[in-house]
């Protein structure tokens, strides 16, 4: 099963167990109820909060270090001791990549930057998901580390609206298989 899909059954679940408590209060709603079985209640109530109250803290900080842990953007002032290095320029309406063949299971280090606006730089695997992205902006240039698994051809697309041809700002590059002698 895909992440994706494990994620949007547990928010599936969890938005059926708010519902049971909302139908399980709403059925509660017109019964007296004694002062002493208030009071516990009241208890119960506040401990009940804290506890979630917690639980909802380490639930929040583990989502966030699962995923900001492998966050693909590197540190950009640093050496990123890539295999291969792949110089992207966006301009309107087009990609220039320094090559158009990568080696499987070799880091790339792509180095994107723009000479004129904007442009959303993202590239699609062979199954057409977004497998990492980042801005091509005028006069700075962002680096991401990557390394390709699977051989196949590789889309870049522009996701950021840079004008009347944006749609047709596509690209792509071979991801070739790595060779068994080791080179």
């Amino acid at each position: 099963m895909i992440l994706q899909d494990k994620i949007w059954l547990i928010a599936l679940i969890g938005m059926g167990l708010v519902a049971l408590g909302f139908l399980y209060v709403i059925s509660q709603a017109g019964k007296r109820a004694e002062p002493a079985a208030v009071q516990r209640s009241g208890q119960v109530f506040n401990g009940v909060r804290r506890g979630l109250f917690v639980a909802l803290l380490l639930l929040g900080i583990a989502v966030a270090y699962q995923t900001l842990w492998p966050y693909p953007i590197p540190a950009q002032h640093t050496e990123l001791k890539a295999g291969q290095v792949v110089e992207v320029v966006g301009r309107q309406w087009q990609w220039q990549l320094s090559t158009t063949q990568i080696k499987a299971g070799v880091p790339v280090e792509f180095r994107v930057t723009s000479v004129d606006v904007n442009h959303g730089f993202a590239i699609y695997g062979p199954n057409d998901r977004i497998v990492v992205q980042t801005q091509a902006m005028p006069g700075f240039e962002n680096r991401i580390l990557h390394t390709f698994e699977d051989p196949g051809t590789y889309r870049i697309l522009c996701l950021e609206y840079c004008g009347i041809a944006h749609h047709g700002m596509v690209s792509q590059f071979e991801v070739l298989a790595g060779q068994e002698d080791g080179s």
